[in-house]
């Protein structure tokens, strides 16, 4: 008998469909195991990987300098994310409004910031604010930037939630009495909020990934620090490594903590 389109696409995979699956799995991850040992055997050509390379690992002074550089990575990263949540939230509100004076500028800022590079914005605060009076510290040169352009982002993942939600919550909540701010913050997006975890969570990876941006204003965060330990001890790969794992470590424990925001309440 044969099997309809949408089963096809949308039930669950036959016997052949499994064993093609594995068998590519397979084949993917030999490729990759040969890509890694091409390019570690690359790397140990060029004396990357020697002992002097590595042996300023071994002192308490490196890792502390790391350290520095993770907490500035970390300290901004937090900011920013914290900002561009409620602002996310203040521009989902003005684009969710009925009123068009409010709900025209809200989609124009959005269009504008979600278009313009985060690097672009960096730039501005670092070289077209001071010129007109206006100087921030490398700290809310980098953060600011960063929180803008994800608050833009976050405000379009926030009505993706909002739309998924199903419309009877809502005639519900109007039903009992509610007015319309009550029924939109505590029925519609409360439910929103699980909807879209998985996608803040990578908006709040990419925050961390675009810390690597202080370098514009030498502002101290990881990426900055590894750079000094390059120059220092001309060791391009061994630094590049460390601090790529530091990252994996960063983003994997968001991607943990995310995980206990999306379990259902009991």
């Amino acid at each position: 008998m044969s099997r309809t389109l949408e089963d096809i696409l949308f039930g669950a995979p036959g016997p052949r469909a499994r064993t093609l699956a594995r068998a590519m799995s397979a084949i993917a991850a030999a490729v990759l195991l040969l890509l890694a040992a091409g390019i570690v055997f690359r790397f140990h050509s060029a004396g990357q990987l020697d002992a002097p390379f590595w042996e300023f690992f071994a002192w308490p002074t490196t890792w502390a300098f790391l350290a520095k550089g993770l907490l500035g990575t970390l300290a901004s990263a937090a900011m920013a994310a914290a900002i561009a949540l409620a602002l996310g939230l203040v521009l989902l509100v003005g684009r969710l409004a009925r009123t068009r004076l409010v709900r025209w500028p809200s989609i124009a800022v959005i269009e504008f910031l979600r278009g313009t590079p985060t690097l672009l914005l960096i730039y501005v605060c670092f070289l077209v604010l001071p010129s007109i009076g206006i100087k921030l510290s490398t700290y809310w040169m980098l953060t600011l930037p960063v929180s803008l352009s994800t608050a833009a982002v976050v405000a379009e993942v926030y009505r993706a939630g909002v739309l998924a939600v199903p419309r009877g919550q809502a005639d519900a909540g109007r039903s009992l009495g509610l007015t319309e701010s009550q029924v939109f913050f505590h029925v519609v997006f409360p439910q929103a909020v699980r909807y879209i975890v998985p996608a803040l969570v990578a908006q709040l990876v990419i925050v961390v990934k675009d810390t690597t941006f202080g370098y514009v204003v030498t502002y101290g965060e990881l990426m900055q620090n590894a750079k000094v330990l390059i120059a220092n001890y001309h060791a391009l790969v061994p630094v590049y490594l460390v601090v790529a794992a530091l990252y994996c470590l960063v983003n994997y424990a968001i991607s943990r903590a995310s995980k206990r925001l999306g379990q259902p309440v009991h």
